[in-house]
């Protein structure tokens, strides 16, 4: 790759496997910690079927990481960024899929369990939580009316009031980028700091905790340091096979084992407020920038079933929960009398089959119809 090519990448190889690895660590997140309430046989104590934060925190990284890239790669282009063109592409993404669900979640569903007489007791009503969803703030839904079906909406909520501000934050600012998403994470270390020692307050702790701006900004500084580099990514000392094979090493046992290894030294790492997650995100932008940009990176992740995954990892990140749901209401009696390893076996091929299926259809038939007009409006733009 010519150093050149920084400026104008329009693919970034293996990160759409990475993104349905993530989604898969979400759903698999979501179903041990349910199959654990109702009473199945689950694995949940294993670290690597907890790590639903980890997974929304690479998203995170993810997204930070191609924004700003695109927002560069627009403004190196054209000297100005199109806010507007930028939100509505957005919204063509995100809205429609994300809307879907909450009218599914909210409307459809308590009619579909009514009729079908299933004893279930949704924990709000329509009209007690529509404005969250409405106005981005799903996760306060959780805070305040407890875990529910449209839970994961909260990651959403959260990219999608960053995607408000960071459009015109960058435009407007650019010149002093790096100050300000270094800014962003000082900001919220000290907020945390603050929330630690000073304020204990259980809403200022979940804003905090969900509100992750600081692992965006990462993603973020991500993409001005390969946007700006002017040597070969592979060149540099840290992404050398050694270098490579130490980090994702630790990555990989990190997310397999992190809650399962008592060590004062692991626990340092991994376990301090604000060290670790900033080494967690720092983790997660190497991963994102090596398995993309490394000629000779160790991970190979680019090939076309992994992608074909990746493209519809949005779907299975919105549909798992309902999908879950479903197949607990219907079949919990039978896989209670499973042992742990048929009925995990079982219930993993049943749910990622009904679940690779449902985002298969609705990326066909439902979101590629808004992902149609967003192309055209893209093709306005060049």
């Amino acid at each position: 790759m010519t150093i050149d090519k920084y400026k104008s990448i329009k693919h970034f190889k293996g990160l759409n496997s990475l993104r349905f690895f993530a989604a898969l660590l979400v759903l698999m997140h979501h179903t041990e910690t349910i199959r654990n309430k109702n009473g199945l046989e689950n694995l949940e104590w294993l670290g690597l079927f907890r790590n639903g934060v980890n997974a929304v925190t690479f998203f995170f990284v993810l997204s930070g990481f191609l924004i700003t890239y695109l927002l560069l790669k627009e403004s190196d282009k054209t000297h100005s960024v199109n806010i507007g063109t930028f939100y509505i592409k957005r919204m063509l993404r995100i809205w429609p899929l994300y809307f879907l669900i909450f009218f599914i979640g909210t409307l459809l569903l308590p009619q579909v369990l009514q009729l079908l007489n299933i004893q279930y007791q949704m924990p709000y009503q329509f009209g007690q939580v529509w404005y969250y969803f409405v106005f981005f703030l799903p996760g306060l839904v959780t805070f305040y009316f407890g875990h529910h079906l449209l839970e994961p909406l909260w990651s959403i909520g959260v990219e999608e009031v960053f995607y408000l501000i960071w459009a015109p934050i960058f435009k407007f600012f650019k010149k002093r980028l790096l100050i300000i998403l270094s800014a962003i994470i000082v900001l919220k270390t000290a907020t945390t700091l603050l929330r630690i020692y000073v304020f204990h307050s259980a809403l200022l702790t979940f804003i905090l905790d969900i509100f992750k701006f600081d692992a965006m900004a990462i993603g973020a500084i991500g993409a001005y340091v390969i946007f700006n580099l002017k040597q070969s990514v592979s060149t540099l000392v840290i992404y050398k096979k050694g270098a490579q094979a130490i980090i994702y090493c630790l990555l990989s046992v990190y997310l397999v084992f992190h809650d399962n290894i008592k060590n004062q030294y692991w626990d340092m790492l991994f376990k301090t407020p604000i060290f670790s997650e900033l080494l967690i995100d720092s983790m997660f932008i190497y991963l994102i920038i090596g398995v993309s940009l490394v000629d000779q990176s160790v991970i190979k992740l680019e090939n076309r079933f992994l992608s074909f995954l990746g493209e519809i990892s949005y779907g299975i990140y919105m549909y798992h929960m309902l999908i879950i749901f479903a197949i607990m209401q219907f079949g919990k009696l039978y896989f209670a009398e499973l042992n742990l390893f048929s009925g995990t076996l079982l219930f993993y091929i049943l749910l990622l089959g009904l679940v690779i299926l449902m985002a298969s259809i609705s990326k066909k038939y439902f979101e590629n119809i808004f992902l149609n007009i967003k192309r055209r409006v893209e093709d306005r733009r060049k």
